[in-house]
């Protein structure tokens, strides 16, 4: 068969998706990411169902792919083929009856943690393995990186968030199985691997009775090969201070932090039940600038929670115009299905938290172009991404693909997509860098 996935949400969904993908391809099928060709025979859609936009998206990609079926199925009505359907991940584990009511155009429909199932059902499995399901897999992003997810699941009890409800309980998995991985990946051509987990501080204590992200770390950094690993999705309460020093030996992990801090005031980090509040927020801030004063700090934050008032908002943009990420998004609040922040409603009108969010995002802007403009003259490795129009676009390791800052090189000099190079920073944008190649 020719096959169709289509990924929504965030890059734990990318690697589910790559993972059936790759049992998929080991079947004989031809698989392809996001084909917009309508000539497929089965369509994979995995969804999101983490906030409010992201199950508009999912649901009316779905209303799309119904229509490209029936424009399919019209279309071949003379020799006898139909297109499946299939939708599967986060929005179908929360509201899987709903949506069979709302859409019976849609064939078959599978939770978060379904995936052999769908192999199954596709016809895919013709061999018998004991291998982890994980052993099969074919990369959706560009061959030179890769996503690492070394954990299903959450355990925190965040007030906003339906993850745990959808994902489950944190399941990590064995250090010596990401090694594994970890090395393949690298020998099919990765240099850049990118640790995810719903929240990987947490690493090992459900199945090593503490946390290990730091040996786990220096395993990668040591057996892996990699040229670049880089640290995603980290919580603050109870940081392992053995990661940050993993990261003080190597070289080759990036100078690099995504920690979603959500808040700063202390009455809403503790009703977020965030297990931190301001004082342990600003004290981990510094222990990363001490330790690592090289670091890019990556962060998200959250505008519009029940009972945030203008002077919490306040506090808020103070502190991000005195804390100077490197790298910063922001949320508008949108009250979650069965999660503790429910009950406290939605008082704080839509208008109000995109006024918030835009005010935040405009100082953010400020610091990214100041920061940026203190690297115009400098010297970076970059790991080129990809060819556009006059450019090639790489990036730092101060930088992770598809959300942070890039850098533009003229195309003048034929460079090699996933090779690194040696640049100085020649001029400073908002969110971008243009170089000169050396």
């Amino acid at each position: 068969m020719k096959i169709n996935i289509v990924t929504l949400g965030c890059s734990k969904n990318t690697v589910d998706s790559e993972n059936i993908a790759g049992h998929l391809t080991a079947a004989g099928h031809s698989v392809f990411f996001d084909r917009q060709t309508n000539d497929c025979d089965l369509v994979i859609v995995n969804t999101c169902g983490f906030i409010g936009d992201a199950k508009e998206e999912s649901i009316n990609t779905l209303l799309r792919q119904i229509q490209d079926k029936q424009n399919y199925n019209r279309r071949h009505a003379h020799d006898g083929k139909r297109r499946t359907l299939y939708a599967v991940g986060c929005l179908v584990q929360r509201y899987r009856q709903e949506l069979q009511e709302e859409m019976p155009e849609v064939d078959s429909w599978y939770g978060a943690h379904q995936w052999e199932t769908i192999v199954q059902d596709a016809k895919a499995t013709n061999t018998t393995t004991h291998e982890p399901f994980t052993a099969q897999r074919t990369l959706s992003t560009p061959h030179h990186y890769a996503y690492l997810k070394i954990a299903e699941g959450c355990n925190r009890a965040c007030s906003y968030c339906a993850i745990p409800l959808i994902r489950g309980k944190h399941i990590s998995r064995p250090i010596e199985e990401l090694v594994d991985e970890a090395k393949t990946l690298v020998q099919n051509g990765v240099k850049e691997l990118i640790l995810i987990a719903q929240d990987t501080t947490y690493y090992g204590l459900d199945l090593y009775g503490k946390r290990r992200l730091g040996d786990l770390l220096e395993r990668l950094a040591t057996e892996s090969g990699a040229e670049w690993i880089r640290l995603h999705y980290t919580y603050p309460t109870s940081f392992p201070v053995d990661a940050i020093e993993a990261m003080q030996r190597h070289p080759n992990i990036c100078n690099y932090i995504d920690i979603p801090l959500q808040h700063i005031n202390s009455r809403i980090l503790g009703s977020m039940q965030r297990g931190i509040d301001r004082q342990g927020t600003l004290e981990l801030l510094q222990t990363f600038r001490q330790k690592l004063p090289d670091v890019s700090i990556r962060t998200t934050l959250i505008v519009g929670y029940p009972g945030e008032t203008e002077q919490d908002f306040e506090e808020l943009k103070q502190f991000v115009r005195e804390a100077r990420f490197d790298r910063m998004g922001c949320f508008a609040y949108s009250p979650e299905e069965g999660t503790p922040a429910e009950k406290l409603g939605d008082p704080i009108p839509q208008e109000e938290k995109e006024r918030r969010v835009a005010e935040l995002m405009s100082i953010q802007e400020e610091i990214s172009l100041e920061k940026n403009q203190d690297r115009v003259g400098r010297t970076f490795r970059v790991l080129i991404d990809r060819h556009e129009g006059d450019y090639y676009i790489g990036r730092t390791e101060y930088d992770s693909p598809e959300i942070d800052d890039e850098v533009l090189i003229p195309a003048s000099t034929p460079l090699h997509i996933g090779h690194f190079y040696s640049v100085r920073i020649t001029q400073a944008l908002e969110h971008d860098l243009v170089a000169s190649l050396i």
